[in-house]
């Protein structure tokens, strides 16, 4: 899906613009990394925010955007369990098998890695599950006892309060047995909400993931993914694409590309400045991460 996707982007840039575009997808956020620093004039790339901050550092890669999910410029990861399980604080993480998807994943390992410092926990064997579903499939399977995701807050029926900070994150217990797959299977709704986490990943192979793994608990909020360009792409193209980008944005097309919530869920972008990302190289630095802890 984000090969489809990306070339659907790739297609309406092609036709604003003139240029032509080649769609890439490595095999890790080391791998992205990597590939915009060896082609600084021609590379542009979506990386989340620990990506960023250490291609930033590598070898100056700029940010232009960072996504918009249903109102919200940030983002948080979550750490999901089995429903039924006696797991019911951070503190009873200590020992526990942790699934995460990738130590390059801000979400997915950095920010809970984090949180977890800070409190004192302790988990025990961690198995790298190779992204979100995966991670949230392993715990749908009893394969571990937990593991840490990107989440988005669930979108609430028309006519109701939008989600807050502040507000529980998963789904109300009494419409928990409610959720299921839309007739057209591109969501997952509970009585009118929709969930927007990793969970909905999994969502066609396991359309009862909402009853069957719920959200521990969420960490402070984190900057958003980002849009980025080579340290040196020529300034007159990378204002040419940015403009066609933002036309984009508005255009049905973005929902069948990174608009998609199979691709990368942006509901919109919004300019970014690079020291926002600067809470993240904090944790970087704290973690004493670089770039080949990510390979």
């Amino acid at each position: 899906m984000i090969t489809t996707g990306g070339e659907i982007m790739a297609g309406a840039l092609e036709d604003a613009t003139g240029l032509e575009f080649e769609v890439s997808v490595p095999t890790s956020y080391a791998a992205t990394i990597e590939e915009m620093c060896a082609s600084p004039t021609d590379t542009m790339g979506f990386i989340p925010g620990l990506g960023y901050a250490l291609a930033s550092q590598l070898c100056g890669v700029d940010v232009a955007f960072k996504a918009i999910r249903f109102g919200f410029d940030v983002y948080w990861a979550q750490v999901i369990v089995a429903r039924d399980s006696d797991i019911q604080t951070l503190a009873d993480l200590n020992g526990k098998k942790w699934g995460y998807g990738d130590v390059g994943s801000t979400s997915g390992y950095m920010a809970p890695a984090a949180v977890f410092k800070a409190l004192g926990i302790t988990p025990g064997e961690a198995v790298q599950t190779g992204g979100h579903p995966q991670s949230v499939q392993a715990v749908y399977n009893g394969e571990v006892d937990f593991a840490t995701t990107f989440f988005s807050p669930p979108l609430k029926p028309e006519g109701e309060p939008a989600w807050k900070i502040g507000d529980a994150p998963d789904i109300p217990d009494d419409l928990i047995d409610t959720c299921a797959l839309s007739d057209d299977k591109t969501k997952l709704l509970c009585s009118g909400w929709r969930v927007l986490d990793a969970r909905v990943n999994i969502r066609e192979a396991a359309p009862d993931v909402v009853q069957k793994v719920r959200i521990l608990e969420i960490t402070p909020p984190i900057p958003n993914d980002t849009l980025s360009f080579g340290p040196d792409f020529p300034a007159e193209l990378r204002a040419k694409i940015e403009e066609a980008l933002v036309a984009y944005a508005k255009t049905d097309g973005w929902e069948e590309s990174i608009g998609s919530t199979d691709f990368y869920g942006w509901t919109g972008l919004s300019p970014a400045k690079d020291e926002e990302y600067d809470i993240i190289r904090q944790m970087v630095e704290a973690a004493g991460l670089t770039l080949e802890n990510l390979k």
